[in-house]
């Protein structure tokens, strides 16, 4: 119920957020993504929504950026956070991790979104061994 995850936010989605009792938006795409949507952080500010960015490059994550999230969503402890990046692939890696690694839980559990979403390739396969090995 306090994290929602998706590709992409369109303008309608970003109008919406407020009424979806949404507080914080974090945004896992580099501003040149694909698809990226001009002024996002500007305009889920003027609803007064809370927005960070952790641009992580598709064909380079980094531990540092998981580093970086895991504080960020833990700060936000207690809202509704709307987590997104292009396609919510890089985004069901970091929650496949954060359900591991943070709160514990089984694999088998973890991995929801991520296996519904999609296989990590082998960089992201790596990414994720690599971060596993730091917690």
């Amino acid at each position: 119920d306090w994290l929602w995850t998706s590709g992409q936010l369109s303008e309608n989605d970003i109008q919406r957020l407020p009424s979806l009792g949404i507080q914080t938006v974090i945004n896992l795409a580099t501003p040149d993504s694909p698809n990226a949507l001009a002024g996002e952080a500007d305009r889920v500010a003027l609803l007064r929504v809370n927005y960070f960015q952790i641009p992580v490059n598709w064909m380079l994550p980094e531990v540092e950026q998981f580093k970086q999230f895991v504080p960020l969503v833990q700060a936000c402890s207690g809202q509704k956070i709307w987590l997104h990046c292009v396609k919510n692939m890089r985004v069901s890696v970091f929650v496949y991790l954060y359900r591991k690694l943070i709160l514990g839980e089984s694999d088998e559990t973890a991995t929801f979104p991520l296996r519904a979403v999609w296989t990590p390739d082998k960089v992201w396969q790596e990414f994720i061994e690599e971060v596993c090995s730091c917690y």
